[in-house]
């Protein structure tokens, strides 16, 4: 290895990166923080304050080493993150309280570095900054006494319009939450706020002490340095110069291996870190304690399931920390899953820009002193969750699913808590008081007494024994002979007690995951041959099959499941999956995977998924004992701080001045010749890398980086577009396909709802990017109101339109409606609708609507045609404002309307829509019409219209009526019961179809009919049953056609009913044709209650529809049946039904039965009975409405598989049929009634239309 490649290494395991400091630059004097004025856009309490309360520019004053080769020193970002506010002056009248918090930094590779600040305020003792602060107080003092004297509006805004008001009114307050305090301190002794005068006062700046680390040792990091802190601010110099101690921090220690302690020391003592083991969960050292006790474990539980749905997070606090504490709490508890996109938990005033970000983001910006969640103006809240962490509340999107078994979740963690002496409600944070020192020290020698003298138990004699490993892991000796007290001790516990309750919580989550994903591996798709085919594939590649997934999940676990399965963090999780077979597993998967392997060993109940019981974590005790061992007994000891090469007369000790450090010794590691502990835990890069944003270009504020990040936005929402609307169009399509019989069904209505509430994301990201006038919390929704405003101040009062809807009502000659509607006219509907929506709920509902109408991108691009109004919303970078992807985007969703979506019918099922009915008589006996009295019922999956008369004498061609004005929501159409009074001269018709439209979607169903409606004529039949079929909502060229969506099965139409006719003559059709579609319809009922609840289509459909059990085993009796009519057109299975019941009947009454294969009994009985029954009717829905009424209920009572053998076996068959007919086939029989007798395991509901009126 080269001494450049081992250098590179060495410094990748090493505890540390890189020492920090950052201050007053005294060579460049001060200059003003522009970027805070950003504030004034997003809070509406922008003040002028004075010069001492402002922020101004920090620099990075000197950085250890210049860089290392796999972690690279970005200047600027760490400048920003050490110091967001930029610095701060205090005078001795102000509390100079240190301060401490960390941030983290990532890669392009998705790797992060953490940073560990410590804010301390030294005296200033440069005479330009103490002379640049006293003119600029001058100044203000100057303009504030004119502004507040002044009593006319010229003087008013002669002061307003002086040099020094604008140069002052540039800047905005800064002040954290200690200000207020101090203002209160100062005010009534010196009389104004803020002031300042170097004889009287002595003036303070911020300065900043870094260190950057590749792994999250948060509490380690913060002893280092703050005891370099202390050191500075003793009275005595310490025992080594600081650079030894830095040199060490930066060079000697090493990163601990894994599954150990390492011990290293610090200026004022020893410091010890540890690190997890290859078995054991990574490292996260971030107290899960404090989070939940700030926001409770409901609110946890809710946070942490918008991060798993990948939801826009926001956090909002006072103190840097506490952003940090949550979001890498959060971020820690996805195990084994991993955040994929934006994530900075510290937003400086300057990156404020990256909220108009149209994608995912973990963010936390500082709340201003006396700032208010009202006053914050955020582009995108249709999906955010807004984490306002100091008031411990959690505001989180509508319609979020819950986390699968949260009840039990929440009472498992609540136990973890309570254990720990935490509330599981949140908003206290405990500390642990502080015991008095020489009351510690009594305490400790009466535990040492009581334990000479035997009279400590177990526990007693396990806890001292606990306190005695900490002192000697801190150096001390007997504490009865030095005296020493319990602070550090207490300190220590602290840790240990936060370490323990850290694994806890987190096994718990790591446990809810195994339970959940157990089996994934299975649903795994691996289909490429290699790793580079997989990597040209990607995007079109399947990894993962979701919908068979979903089907061995429990029903209530449903919500969130599908929405998380479309998530990147799952998508990169299975892709780590699929490449492990040609690379390494990403190292948590690789844990993840040991632990399900370990389980499954142990496992041995095979449990069914989607009926097993909440089980709670058993490893919570063995996990804590593990870190415990390692933080009370250090594994490993690095190399002590020693004296440098250094010259002689720098580096003096000042008591409160950090020092001006050698840079020649710290530049780079001295040889020292000694032995570094070997590490075996350095970092490899994995084969796959994420695809994410440039996390570095996000942490530039220059306007070219700005601007670079927001034309990434923008074609990242492009491509998104088109993969969303992709994969809609394979999903929808395969449903179809499924629902004709093409193909397995790969995804369930939830999954639809799902990927449609994706689109609705999507759209509300794109119209949120670079808003900056809204309307509510809806982007969308906000920008459809502007418009309304704008068009309704140009309408001009029109005649009322004719019309539900106020659509324009064509007939045209086949009977269809072209039901469009405008786009506001859609937005005014939604705004009727009584469903008590927000904001956010009626941009979806918009949405839905527009989508089922296959009005969508047409809307859209309606809407997008007032550019005025668009540069009045959107600032320059948005990308609405880009017209070429602008198109794009719309030419993606226009691929939407080549599938059918009942998306709003099947949501909003509760609002009241209007349908229109057309019957359409065949056109030659048109005349016919005039004189008969119909009506119908239209029934559907949530309920039926009733009896709806239709109006008389009407001499049109068909009728058109509403079938209610109040009449709810049907959903999707499936039968409609047609009849007439048999009143009239010719109380006949022909019907060809009847045509019902939905007023508000524009859909069109159409129920075939073919036959005659009347007495004498056809089968006599005065009402029938038809079933629907959904046609296209009306095309723009050609209203009545399909456009693309395949239709469903619908009622058999008259041209086959003649072919069935003629079945008697020489040219009967095959019998293999027949009994092949009695297979393929026994075989789709058997299809559709194996599928999911929600995943089945309509049962009338395949029992009655074309191709269903009805029609086929009409077709299976009419083979081969005789008939003496002269045209064979009029031949009815019925007839021969009830003239074989009537034979049985009157055999039996004749004893002809004696001697004869057919046997009296049950089976016989209800044969009688049923026919009987169906005959006594009082509906007349004629001879092929009952023969459908006979199958139905046969089937429903599990009867109809005894009944087929008994009319086989009946006397008059042999006389009925002719010899080769499939009814005289023994066989063909026997095997019918087998297969018909598989559908007895299956509990079939009726429609009521189908039954009504039987007494069975």
């Amino acid at each position: 290895m080269s001494g450049t490649a081992a250098a590179s290494a060495a410094a990748s395991c090493r505890f540390a990166h890189y020492f920090v400091v950052c201050g007053v630059d005294t060579d460049t004097g001060l200059e003003p923080d522009d970027g805070l004025c950003l504030m004034a856009i997003f809070e509406a309490t922008a003040e002028v304050n004075s010069p001492i309360r402002r922020s101004f520019k920090s620099k990075v004053l000197v950085h250890y080493p210049e860089t290392t080769e796999r972690s690279p020193f970005n200047k600027d970002a760490v400048n920003m993150l050490c110091m967001p506010r930029g610095l701060s002056f205090r005078t001795q009248a102000d509390r100079l309280d240190p301060q401490f918090h960390s941030f983290t930094i990532s890669f392009d590779d998705g790797t992060r570095s953490y940073g560990f600040v410590h804010t301390f305020y030294e005296e200033v003792t440069s005479a330009q900054i103490i002379t640049a602060m006293q003119t600029l107080y001058q100044m203000h003092h100057v303009e504030h006494h004119s502004s507040s004297s002044a009593s006319s509006p010229s003087s008013s805004s002669s002061s307003a319009s002086s040099p020094s008001t604008c140069s002052m009114d540039s800047l905005v307050s800064s002040m954290d939450e200690s200000d207020a305090e101090s203002l209160a301190g100062v005010s009534g002794c010196l009389g104004c706020a803020g002031s300042f005068e170097p004889a009287r006062d002595t003036l303070y700046v911020s300065k900043a002490l870094c260190l950057i680390s590749p792994l999250p040792f948060l509490q380690a990091s913060r002893q280092f340095l703050s005891q370099l802190h202390q050191a500075v601010t003793s009275q005595t110099a310490p025992p080594l110069p600081l650079e030894s101690y830095i040199h060490n921090i930066l060079y000697e220690v090493p990163l601990p291996p894994p599954g150990r302690s390492l011990r290293f020391h610090g200026v004022q003592g020893p410091i010890v870190c540890q690190r997890p083991g290859a078995d054991e969960l990574p490292l996260g050292e971030y107290p899960l304690g404090e989070a939940f006790s700030l926001l409770g474990v409901d609110n946890m539980v809710q946070l942490l399931t918008c991060a798993l749905l990948e939801t826009q997070i926001l956090l909002y606090s006072q103190d840097y920390q506490r952003l940090m504490t949550i979001a890498e709490g959060v971020t820690t508890l996805l195990f084994p899953f991993q955040w994929q996109h934006i994530y900075l938990p510290i937003v400086s005033t300057s990156l404020h820009h990256l909220l108009d970000a149209p994608v995912p983001f973990l963010m936390g910006i500082q709340r201003r002193d006396g700032a208010q969640r009202s006053s914050l103006h955020l582009p995108h809240e249709a999906n955010l969750c807004f984490v306002d962490i100091d008031n411990h509340c959690v505001e989180t999107p509508e319609d979020l699913p819950a986390f699968p078994d949260q009840a039990e979740l929440v009472q498992e963690l609540s136990e973890v808590l309570l254990r720990f002496g935490l509330s599981p409600q949140g908003g206290v944070i405990t500390k642990p008081t502080t015991t008095s020192p020489r009351l510690s020290s009594l305490v400790l020698e009466d535990l040492m007494e009581d334990r000479r003298n035997g009279n400590l138990g177990g526990e007693e004699l396990a806890v001292l024994e606990r306190l005695q490993a900490l002192a000697q892991r801190c150096g001390g000796g007997k504490m009865s002979d030095s005296g020493k007290t319990l602070g550090l001790f207490e300190e220590e516990e602290e840790e240990l007690k936060s370490a323990k309750l850290n694994i806890q919580i987190r096994e718990v989550f790591a446990g809810r995951f195994a339970a959940m994903f157990g089996r994934y591996e299975e649903f795994v798709i691996h289909s490429a041959l290699d790793l580079d085919s997989w990597l040209s594939n990607r995007e079109g590649t399947l990894n993962f099959d979701k919908g068979s997934f979903l089907s061995v999940q429990p029903v209530t676990h449903l919500r969130f499941l599908s929405r998380f399965l479309e998530t990147s963090m799952f998508s990169f999780f299975v892709d780590g999956k699929v490449i492990s077979h040609w690379a390494d597993r990403e190292p948590q998967q690789q844990l993840f995977d040991n632990r399900l392997e370990r389980e499954r060993l142990y496992d041995t109940d095979g449990v069914d998924s989607r009926n097993c019981s909440y089980r709670k974590c058993t490893t919570l005790f063995e996990s804590a004992q593990a870190i415990e061992h390692r933080l009370l007994k250090a594994d490993h000891t690095a190399i002590h701080p020693h004296l440098l090469d250094m010259r002689i007369g720098q580096g003096r000790h000042q008591p409160g001045y950090f020092p001006k450090l050698q840079a020649d010794v710290l530049a780079q590691g001295q040889n020292t010749n000694r032995t570094v502990i070997p590490n075996q835990g350095c970092f490899s890069k994995h084969t796959f890398a994420r695809k994410n944003l440039r996390q570095a270009k996000l942490l530039d504020p220059s306007p070219e980086a700005v601007t670079q990040t927001h034309r990434e936005f923008v074609d990242g929402l492009l491509s998104e577009c088109r993969l969303k609307t992709k994969r809609m169009l394979m999903e929808r399509m395969g449903k179809e396909s499924a629902e004709l019989g093409q193909g397995e069904a790969n995804i369930t209505g939830l999954q639809e709802n799902t990927l449609i509430h994706s689109l609705c994301d999507l759209l509300e990201r794109t119209w949120g990017h670079g808003l900056q006038l809204k309307q509510g919390k809806s982007a969308l929704w906000s920008h459809l109101l502007h418009y309304q405003a704008e068009q309704e101040k140009t309408e001009t009062p029109t005649e009322p339109q004719s019309g539900f809807n106020g659509s324009d009502q064509r007939t045209l000659d086949d009977g269809a409606v072209p039901l469009r509607g405008s786009l506001l006219q859609d937005v005014r509907f939604i705004q009727t609708m009584s469903e008590g929506l927000s904001d956010v709920g009626q941009a979806r509902a918009w949405i839905h609507l527009a989508l089922e109408k296959k009005m969508l991108s047409q809307h859209l691009k309606e809407l997008l045609t007032n550019q005025e109004l668009l540069r009045q919303l959107y600032k320059p970078h948005a990308f609405l404002l880009f017209e070429e992807e602008r198109e794009q985007f719309l030419f993606h969703l226009l691929s939407l309307n080549t599938v059918d979506y009942l998306c709003f019918t099947h949501v909003f099922t509760s609002i009241s829509i209007q349908y229109r009915v057309a019957i359409i008589p065949m056109k030659k006996l048109s005349i016919a019409m005039a004189t008969v009295n119909p009506w119908v019922c239209v029934s559907g999956e949530l309920g039926d219209s009733g009896v709806r008369q239709i109006p008389k004498n009407t001499q049109e061609i068909f009728f058109q009526v509403c079938i209610h004005p109040s009449c709810k929501n049907l959903g999707r159409l499936s039968t409609l019961q047609l009849g007439q009074e048999n009143s009239g001269l010719l109380a006949k018709c022909l019907i060809d179809s009847v045509m019902v439209y939905n007023e508000i979607t524009g859909h069109t169903y159409k129920f075939p009919c073919g036959r005659w409606l009347g007495k004498g004529v056809g089968d006599g039949s005065l009402e029938r049953v038809l079933i629907g079929q959904l046609v296209s909502p009306g095309g723009e060229e050609d209203a009545g056609r399909w456009t693309g969506t395949p239709p469903e099965l619908a009622s058999p139409s008259q041209a086959v009913r003649a072919v069935l006719g003629s079945l008697g003559s020489r040219s009967r059709m095959l019998s293999v044709e027949v009994q092949e579609d009695m297979r393929e319809a026994a075989n789709n009922l058997v299809k559709y209650f194996h599928k999911h609840e929600q995943e089945r289509g309509n049962l009338t459909v395949l029992l009655c529809g074309e191709g269903g059990l009805v029609p086929s085993l009409e077709k299976f009796l009419l083979h081969g049946l005789k008939t003496n009519r002269l045209f064979q057109r009029n031949v009815f299975v019925w007839d021969f039904v009830e003239k074989a019941v009537a034979s049985m009947e009157t055999d039996d009454q004749m004893g002809d039965l004696h001697g004869s294969t057919l046997t009296k009994g049950p089976p016989c009985d209800s044969l009688c009975h049923y026919v009987n029954a169906i005959n006594v009717s009082p509906r007349n829905i004629g001879k092929e409405g009952k023969f459908q009424l006979f199958v139905c209920l046969g089937i429903r009572d599990q009867l109809l598989f005894q009944w087929l053998p008994l009319l086989a076996e009946c006397p008059l068959t042999a006389r009925t049929y002719e010899e080769g007919a499939l009814l005289r086939d023994r066989a063909a029989v026997h095997s019918l009634s087998r297969m018909l007798h598989t559908l007895n395991e299956f509990t079939i509901i009726l429609e009521t239309a189908l039954v009504k009126g039987v007494d069975l």
